[in-house]
């Protein structure tokens, strides 16, 4: 079993989801019991890719998500710096390319629209990140984070916390290929900032117009940003 730290050390990270690659989609659908797909459709609509546009999808792990972006006709690549999972989305019809979110192999301005879902979180610098894909997005393009997040009644945020880590890491032992790594992902979203301070981040990193919508009570939110 691998569990990657607080640290984020990335090669710790990417050998940890290396492991979880070969279940990872039917564990992240388990898990969030159907939510995922709804979280992927709600991140196209908001970032709105058409036809004739080029977009990068960071994190894309098997590129699960880069298929959905790409269903209205943009051209999409699924970038990750797991080599396991994109190995895992081999059969899907994608352009993938093996990445560092902090070091994209990719020129300035190469994208009309960037997207990250789940995966900031996991990068050991998000507001280098961020400015990272601002490099790489065209003046006046389009950025959508989908990550978790805080729910906003407080009610729900107890019950929801204490699925985090009590019910979320039983369930993974059950279904997924590294269940050590799902500690790590309750961890890592109870340590994670609520909409708002996210948001401040994401303007710090050179990105304008900056504005999010809570899913799932707060459980996850969409982050908007313009390309300054």
């Amino acid at each position: 079993m691998i569990r990657a730290s607080l640290d984020k050390d990335p090669r710790e990270v990417a050998r940890m989801f290396d492991r979880v690659a070969k279940r990872y989609d039917i564990t992240n659908t388990v898990l969030s019991g159907g939510q995922d797909k709804f979280w992927r459709i709600a991140t196209r609509k908001a970032l709105a890719p058409v036809t004739g546009e080029r977009v990068l999808d960071l994190a894309a792990g098997t590129g699960v998500s880069t298929v959905e972006l790409a269903r209205d006709g943009a051209w999409c690549v699924a970038a990750d710096f797991s080599l396991g999972m994109l190995h895992n989305g081999l059969h899907r019809d994608l352009p993938m390319v093996a990445a560092d979110a902090l070091h994209l192999p990719f020129a300035d301005a190469s994208f009309d629209a960037v997207s990250i879902s789940f995966g900031l979180r996991n990068v050991v610098d998000p507001v280098a990140g961020l400015a990272e894909l601002a490099r790489v997005t065209r003046p006046g393009g389009r950025l959508v984070v989908c990550e978790f997040s805080t729910p906003t009644w407080a009610p729900f945020a107890g019950l929801y916390h204490n699925y985090l880590m009590r019910a979320l890491p039983e369930i993974a032992r059950r279904v997924s290929s590294n269940p050590e790594a799902y500690v790590y992902l309750a961890e890592s979203i109870r340590a994670w900032p609520d909409q708002r301070a996210l948001a401040g981040q994401i303007a710090s990193a050179g990105w304008s117009q900056v504005a999010w919508r809570d899913l799932t009570g707060g459980i996850v939110a969409l982050h908007r940003g313009v390309r300054a």
